[in-house]
C-alpha cells in the first residue's frame, strides 16, 4: 500500500511540474523551465505565477526611434510580417512584397523571442541574433519604408496584439504545418487565423525567391480573420 502511495505521489509531483512548465512555455517563456518545474513539482506553481509576464514586451527595434505605423502614408495600408529566420518566413516576406509592392504605406518586420531571452534587452544573444536577421531583411527591401521590431512573448498572441495596437491592415506569416486546415496550419499561424482582428495572409512553404517589390507572386493560402471581410479591409484598398 505504501508503495502505491509513493508512486501516486511521485506521478502527481511530476505531472504538476510538467503542466506548469508547459504553461510557462505557452505563455512565452523558455521551455527550459520545464526541467526546473518537474524537479520542484507543486512548489514551482507560485514561482511560475510570479514570473509569468501578462503582456508582450518590446525587446529591440530599428532603424531609429520612429515607428513605421506612425510615419506611414495614411492613404496606404500598413503591413506586419512575422519572421523567424526560416525559409517559410522568407517566402512570406516575398509574397507580401510581391502582392503589395510600393502600394504599402508602411512595412514592419517582427520576430518574437521568449520573455527570458529579452530580460537583458538587446544584449542577449537571441535578441541580438533576431535584430541582426531583421536588419538584414530590411536592408534588402527597396521602395517601401521598412522598420523592424523584436518582441517578447507567446508568438501568436504577441503578433496579434502588436498588429492590433499598431493599427496594421494586414498580417503576413509563413505556414509550417503540413495541411490546409487550421488544425494543421502550425500553432502560430493557426492562432492568428482563428483570433486575429486584422486580415491574415498565410503563405504556403516552397522554395524561396527574390526579395522586393515586383517579385513573382508565390502560391499563397489566404486565411481570413473574423473581420477580414469587413469593408475597408487592407485587401480592398488601392
Amino acid at each position: 500500500m505504501n508503495s502505491i502511495v509513493v508512486v501516486v505521489f511521485v506521478f502527481g509531483w511530476i505531472l504538476i511540474g510538467l503542466v506548469t512548465g508547459w504553461w510557462m512555455a505557452r505563455r512565452g517563456h523558455s521551455p527550459l523551465w520545464t526541467g526546473i518545474a518537474v524537479a520542484l513539482g507543486p512548489l514551482f506553481v507560485p514561482i511560475a505565477f510570479e514570473r509569468v509576464e501578462r503582456r508582450p514586451l518590446l525587446a529591440a527595434s530599428g532603424p531609429g526611434d520612429t515607428g513605421a505605423a506612425e510615419s506611414a502614408d495614411p492613404r496606404k495600408p500598413r503591413m506586419l510580417i512575422g519572421l523567424d529566420g526560416s525559409a517559410e518566413a522568407e517566402r512570406a516576406l516575398n509574397a507580401a512584397l510581391a502582392l503589395m509592392g510600393d502600394r504599402c504605406g508602411a512595412l514592419v518586420l517582427a520576430e518574437v523571442v521568449s520573455y527570458d531571452d529579452a530580460v537583458d534587452g538587446d544584449a542577449t544573444r537571441p535578441v541580438a541574433a533576431a535584430t541582426e536577421r531583421l536588419a538584414s531583411a530590411a536592408s534588402r527591401i527597396v521602395g517601401v519604408r521598412t522598420t523592424y521590431e523584436v518582441l517578447a512573448g507567446p508568438p501568436g498572441e504577441t503578433l496579434r496584439r502588436f498588429a492590433d495596437e499598431q493599427d496594421m491592415d494586414l498580417l503576413v506569416v509563413g505556414r509550417r504545418g503540413r495541411g490546409r486546415t487550421p488544425r494543421l496550419l502550425g500553432s502560430v499561424s493557426a492562432d492568428l487565423v482563428q483570433h486575429a482582428r486584422v486580415p491574415v495572409l498565410v503563405v504556403e512553404p516552397s522554395p524561396v525567391g527574390p526579395v522586393g517589390p515586383g517579385a513573382d507572386v508565390p502560391d499563397a493560402v489566404r486565411r481570413e480573420s473574423p473581420r477580414d471581410s469587413a469593408p475597408g479591409a487592407a485587401g480592398d484598398r488601392r
